[in-house]
């Protein structure tokens, strides 16, 4: 394929299914417009996480995800990590609100990661934004897996079942301050999501990169070994395109059509300076229990095989996937709440 320098768009309102399939199978990643969701609707979100992270640190810290079992609340600067190094951005992590579920004899762990989440009282009204954006993006993300599935040749409703009940949906609303004071620039570091989709809202701030096809292709065959597996340009820049949600396909999805659909390498620069950047992305998991099996398609024959990493297995279970992600991220809420857990 030719050198990649943007992200294909994709119009959900009047799909071409082959567009999709090829920005599947290829990149990975995309923007997506015509998904229904209003500029106000985009703007009311945003503009309650501004809200928020304006707030006196006494209001945040008064939810501190250190305070939650189940992963929930607002985490400091550089308290969460990829790949072992610190993200210096800060953030709420919402996810279904849920009754708190301890896991009881012989239960997965994993169970803990169901429970309530942390509002802030000075900010009652990020509640209310939160979960109705998470039912709308909930939709739209029901509607693009199906109509994914389909554009490869598989049942588009092969996965209903996975999502029924209470799937895993997963909202996070992020501040990348700038520079760290050290000036590193890691807002997060290179990773890939673990899940299925991710729908993400953005400023107008750019910090996004996304591992081109070409780079992506060295490391599968071993070519390129140098920048700890990173080539120098091996990441395309995404800018800002106004309404859209620029989306990407994670590691189960990959793992479900044996590597044939991508799951790509991203990461977010931070902003120069000290200009700010906000972010929401939703992720669009399935139930915590939900066994992943394999897509029939017709072109599962022709997969390339899914990238292994010997430090990040996958599971089938799709709860193992998650709690090993939060683990990984938040070892001081483990230190805390769970010490007795580990995972591969």
């Amino acid at each position: 394929m030719d050198q990649l320098t943007s992200l294909p768009v994709i119009d959900l309102s009047a799909l071409d299914r082959e567009a999709l399939h090829r920005a599947a199978r290829d990149v990975g990643f995309f923007q997506l417009v015509g998904h229904g969701i209003t500029p106000a609707e985009q703007a009311r979100l945003l503009g309650a996480a501004r809200a928020f992270f304006a707030l006196p640190e006494a209001d945040r810290y008064a939810i501190d995800n250190l305070n939650s079992p189940h992963f929930r609340g607002y985490t400091r600067i550089g308290n969460e990590r990829t790949q072992g190094r610190r993200d210096w951005r800060d953030q709420i992590d919402i996810s279904n609100e849920l009754p708190a579920r301890v896991p009881g004899p012989g239960e997965p762990p994993y169970w803990w990661l169901e429970g309530p989440n942390q509002w802030p009282n000075a900010l009652p009204a990020l509640r209310e934004v939160s979960l109705e954006w998470m039912d709308r993006l909930s939709a739209v993300a029901h509607r693009l897996l199906r109509e994914l599935l389909a554009s490869i040749g598989g049942p588009e409703d092969f996965y209903d079942d996975a999502f029924s009940g209470n799937p895993r949906n997963h909202l996070k609303l992020v501040r990348y301050p700038g520079r760290a004071p050290e000036g590193d620039d890691q807002g997060v570091g290179v990773h890939k999501d673990y899940g299925f989709l991710t729908l993400l809202l953005t400023d107008e701030v750019p910090g996004l990169e996304v591992e081109s096809p070409e780079n992506e292709d060295a490391l599968r065959s071993g070519s390129d070994k140098g920048d700890g597996g990173r080539r120098a340009g091996g990441f395309i820049k995404v800018p800002h395109l106004p309404g859209a949600f620029v989306v990407n396909l994670g590691e189960l999805l990959e793992v479900a059509t044996n590597g044939y659909l991508k799951a790509t390498n991203h990461r977010v620069v931070s902003p120069p300076g000290a200009r700010e950047r906000y972010s929401a992305p939703f992720f669009y998991n399935p139930r915590l229990d939900a066994h992943i099996v394999p897509l029939p398609f017709p072109g599962a024959s022709d997969a390339a095989g899914v990238t292994e990493d010997p430090g990040n297995p996958l599971f089938a279970e799709f709860g193992w996937n998650e709690l090993k992600g939060w683990i990984r991220a938040h070892p001081e809420v483990v230190k805390k709440h769970h010490p007795e857990l580990t995972i591969g």
